[in-house]
């Protein structure tokens, strides 16, 4: 019988085994022309055979290499970015990795951007990482926003209801004031999302004339920040690595969010 790494598979999610990127990322590389096969430009869902077939990507060969699957949950500080390497920034947040994980192929499962901060999952798992990231699962995301200015209360359905911006509509799912003033405003939010496209949060407030001071993620599915201090990187136990699919109790009750001094 012909063994499982001869088996036939999408060449996005060969890229993302090889731990280059996200399957997600792997599709936009081949969109963009970046990978070849054979010689000859991938086209999006093609399937390769691992170790029969040559692909490359941004001219660099990839081979199938079996490595450790695994998952880490960082709590990531202001000022990195979420990348494997740019040549804009000096420090990403894979230099933040202790020794052990440092050299490992490993690629972020849903990005902060480089003003937030909060919990971050990276792994060499490219199902995995498919998974966190596609919307059909509905891994709900929660975050601690601070404005420059109170939030009415009464403009909370304008969140819900979200905007569009360049072809895309921008909203979230839920929204609480924490800790309202007695006029029905507060500058600080709790905001729940499924999904997430670059910078929304920040777009979305910057459009209903709000300016976000402080962005914290703090929860994925029902994994929460607190106990993680800052910079401080784990690695997810199985039970914790389906904590991020499970539907928190928040979800169905209002429960309370941490402030942005609390870890």
């Amino acid at each position: 019988m012909q063994p499982d790494y001869m088996e036939p598979v999408r060449i996005q999610k060969f890229i993302a085994e090889a731990g280059i990127c996200s399957r997600r990322a792997a599709e936009a590389l081949i969109v963009a022309g970046e990978v070849y096969v054979n010689g000859q430009k991938a086209e999006l869902g093609q399937k390769i055979v691992p170790g029969t077939d040559k692909v490359t990507v941004k001219g660099k060969g990839l081979r199938p290499q079996p490595q450790q699957k695994l998952a880490l949950v960082m709590h990531k500080p202001r000022g990195v970015v979420c990348s494997n390497s740019d040549p804009h920034e000096e420090h990403t947040i894979f230099d933040l990795l202790p020794r052990e994980w440092a050299k490992l192929r490993l690629f972020c499962a849903g990005r902060l951007d480089k003003d937030s901060e909060g919990l971050v999952i990276l792994t060499s798992d490219g199902d995995l990482a498919h998974k966190l990231m596609h919307p059909s699962n509905l891994v709900v995301k929660r975050y601690y926003v601070s404005l420059e200015e109170p939030f009415p209360t009464g403009r909370l359905r304008q969140l819900l209801r979200g905007v569009v911006i360049e072809n895309e509509h921008l909203k979230v799912e839920r929204a609480n004031l924490v800790n309202p003033r007695v006029d029905g405003s507060s500058a600080e939010l709790d905001v729940h999302m499924h999904h997430g496209k670059k910078r929304e949060i920040r777009q979305l407030f910057t459009a209903l004339g709000f300016q976000v001071r402080r962005l914290r993620r703090y929860q994925i599915g029902s994994l929460r920040l607190k106990g993680i201090p800052m910079r401080g990187v784990k690695q997810l136990s199985p039970k914790e690595i389906e904590s991020l699919f499970a539907v928190p109790r928040s979800h169905y009750r209002d429960e309370a969010a941490p402030t942005l001094d609390e870890s």
